[in-house]
């Protein structure tokens, strides 16, 4: 298997739905993407063809958070969702994706980047609750984590608020 790592397009909106819907037990994180689009927040959306079949492996989103530390906006990202094929999980594509969009994105001058999630799974790329811990959110807690970008700008013990994008606030609501 060899799987190429690319933006999404337009043209891979329906696919992304699709695999979104598959993914996830309700239609949320699907709303979620849906909602992101439409309000304007979605910053990167990454997905992952399957060379060999051309079908969508996988796919991660990244979104508009509202970062402020000491008075200042922070720029910075939300990690959401992130979702692999039956076929091509356990095989690194998640890792790929999650990977390639946190280096695109600090290269682009992110400083932070947010997620809620399974810590042993989102440690792996550097993420820990200490990290987010200064940070007011309606998320705050152990599964509330950050990981700093661009080499580590944005010190551990950063005091501040984190505000997400509106459609975060729609989830396991109807839309």
């Amino acid at each position: 298997m060899t799987i190429a790592i690319r933006p999404a397009t337009g043209g891979d909106v329906a696919a992304i739905d699709a695999l979104l819907r598959r993914s996830f037990p309700a239609a949320d994180e699907a709303l979620l993407v849906q909602r992101l689009c439409v309000d304007g927040d979605m910053v990167l959306t990454l997905v992952a063809d399957d060379e060999e079949t051309g079908e969508l492996a996988g796919m991660v989103a990244f979104s508009r958070i509202s970062i402020e530390a000491g008075g200042n906006a922070i720029p910075g990202v939300a990690l959401a969702p992130v979702a692999v094929g039956p076929s091509y999980r356990r095989q690194g594509v998640a890792e790929a994706l999650v990977q390639a969009g946190l280096d695109h994105l600090g290269d682009a001058g992110a400083a932070v980047c947010f997620v809620l999630g399974e810590p042993s799974y989102y440690g792996r790329f550097g993420f820990s609750a200490e990290h987010a811990d200064g940070f007011e959110s309606p998320y705050a807690g152990e599964y509330f984590m950050a990981v700093p970008l661009q080499g580590g700008k944005l010190a551990c013990g950063a005091r501040g608020r984190a505000e997400h994008a509106a459609a975060f606030a729609m989830l396991g609501q109807e839309v």
